[in-house]
């Protein structure tokens, strides 16, 4: 069975979509089967980013109505061939999305792939509390920014109270990836530092996502960045997340200082 995860937030814009193309990338890379699956129906993105929007034919809702099979809505993508691509619908609303026909549709991508990544819309209506649904990991991602982290506070109480897992009185596995971080800017009080977000949102650290243009430009060549510039910081950030994901102790990076000691492995708890 697959391990399910939510990629969420609170407040749009904070790079949710992004952080799905590219840790399913990493993940696959490694030869992991992975679904990536786009629940921000009517503003989908998610093919955009994989460059896979016109070859969209079926999708996630015509699967839950009955129009199409799952495999004819899957799309395989052309660079990692164990990554695959289940898209929003474009035309429907987000009332289109059942509870029934999300549990199958989990349900069956769950029996094929190693990892189901579900890219949530932002907020806490309908699409959003349905990705979060069968979440066994949920990846919180928000900005340094008071508003982001404010939101993503709000979302880990939703977490702990709307998922199938909480029914259970389990709990999700939450962790927090930070983006567009920017160190120069934190030292000057521009934005958060990352031990106050920490602080705020108690959350283990998953990954810190440097503000670049790297991240821009792959999106731009619809790629995602973990396999458009290897080398680049965002990509080295992604992939490092997605090693940790697999239980790989990965030393902690903030970017523009060395890699961590001691506060390294504070921030890296539990992650």
């Amino acid at each position: 069975m697959a391990k399910i995860i939510t990629v969420t937030s609170g407040k749009g814009g904070v790079g949710k979509t992004t952080t799905t193309a590219a840790i399913g990338a990493a993940l696959a890379r490694t030869g992991d089967s992975v679904v990536v699956v786009d629940f921000d129906v009517g503003l989908r993105n998610l093919d955009l980013i994989m460059g896979a929007e016109r070859r969209v034919v079926y999708d996630f809702v015509n699967v839950i109505q009955g129009d199409a099979r799952l495999p004819q809505a899957l799309i395989r993508d052309k660079r990692v061939e164990t990554l695959f691509l289940l898209p929003a619908s474009q035309t429907r609303d987000k009332d289109a999305l059942t509870e029934e026909g999300v549990d199958k549709v989990i349900g069956d991508l769950s029996r094929h792939f190693d990892w189901v990544i579900c890219d949530s819309p932002a907020g806490i209506e309908r699409g959003a509390t349905l990705a979060m649904r069968h979440a066994d990991i949920a990846i919180v991602v928000t900005n340094p920014e008071v508003s982001s982290v404010r939101d993503s506070d709000r979302i880990v109480g939703i977490l702990d109270a709307k998922t199938l897992k909480a029914e259970r009185g389990e709990t999700v596995d939450k962790r927090l990836l930070l983006t567009r971080y920017d160190p120069i800017r934190a030292a000057r009080g521009d934005m958060l530092k990352t031990e106050d977000v920490l602080e705020i949102l108690s959350l283990p650290l998953l990954g810190i996502v440097p503000e670049s243009n790297d991240v821009l430009r792959a999106s731009n060549f619809g790629v995602p960045v973990s396999i458009h510039d290897p080398e680049s910081a965002p990509a080295r950030a992604y992939v490092d997340a997605a090693r940790r994901l697999k239980g790989e102790t990965v030393a902690m990076e903030i970017p523009g200082k060395p890699r961590l000691g001691f506060f390294g492995k504070f921030l890296r708890r539990a992650a």
